[in-house]
C-alpha cells in the first residue's frame, strides 16, 4: 500500500505541484478558445468612431431653447463622439468630442444652464482659478493639478464648456472656433 503523508505534513511545494497540471489544463483551454494571444508588437490603434456632428447640432438646435454652434475646426480634428443629456433644473445639454490632430481628445458641452451649474454637474467642487482671452472673449479657467483642465464662457445666454487632455494650443483652437461659429438656425 502506498504511504500518503498526513495532511499536516503538506507545504508549499506540494502545493505548487499540484496546482502545475491545474494551469496548463487552463492554458490549453483558453487557447483552444481563442481567448488568449501572444502579441509581437505594441498595442494597435482601433478604428476611429466617427460622429455626424452636423447633422447631429443641427437636430440639437431644432429641438432646444438656446443657441447651439457648430465649430469650423482645421484639418485633422475628427468628431467621435456626441450625447445629450440634462442637468440640475432640467436643463439639457448637448455634448461633443473631438479627437485632435495629437490624437488628445476634446469634448465641448452647450447649455443653457448657468455656469455654475454645467461646472458642478462637469467639474464637481472645482472652482474657477483664471482666465484667458480668446478674440476678444472672456473664457473662465478651471485647472487643478492632476485632473482635465476646463474652460468655460457665455455667448449671450448659451454656456459652452471646453474639457479634455488637449494641450493649450488645443484649447484654443477649439475655443476660437466655437467664438467663430453663428449659432445654427432654429429651422
Amino acid at each position: 500500500m502506498a504511504q500518503t503523508k498526513h495532511r499536516i505534513f503538506n507545504d508549499y511545494r506540494d502545493l505548487f505541484w499540484s496546482l502545475i497540471p491545474l494551469v496548463l489544463i487552463a492554458v490549453v483551454l483558453a487557447g483552444a478558445a481563442s481567448q488568449c494571444s501572444v502579441a509581437t508588437s505594441g498595442p494597435t490603434q482601433g478604428q476611429i468612431p466617427r460622429f455626424d456632428v452636423t447633422t447631429a447640432l443641427k437636430a440639437d438646435a431644432r429641438s432646444l431653447p438656446f443657441a447651439i454652434r457648430n465649430p469650423s475646426l482645421p484639418e485633422g480634428w475628427v468628431s467621435n463622439s456626441g450625447s445629450r443629456e440634462v442637468v440640475g433644473g432640467g436643463q439639457a445639454v448637448t455634448t461633443v468630442g473631438y479627437l485632435t490632430p495629437q490624437t488628445t481628445y476634446l469634448r465641448f458641452s452647450q447649455t443653457g444652464a448657468t455656469e455654475e451649474v454645467l461646472g458642478r454637474h462637469v467639474l464637481g467642487s472645482r472652482y474657477a482659478n483664471g482666465s484667458v482671452d480668446i478674440d476678444g472673449h472672456k473664457w473662465n479657467v478651471y485647472s487643478e493639478p492632476g485632473s482635465e483642465a476646463a474652460w468655460i464662457t457665455d455667448f449671450n445666454g448659451t454656456r459652452v464648456l471646453i474639457t479634455g487632455a488637449g494641450n493649450d494650443a488645443a484649447f484654443r483652437t477649439l475655443a476660437k472656433a466655437v467664438g467663430a461659429a453663428q449659432p445654427l438656425p432654429k429651422s
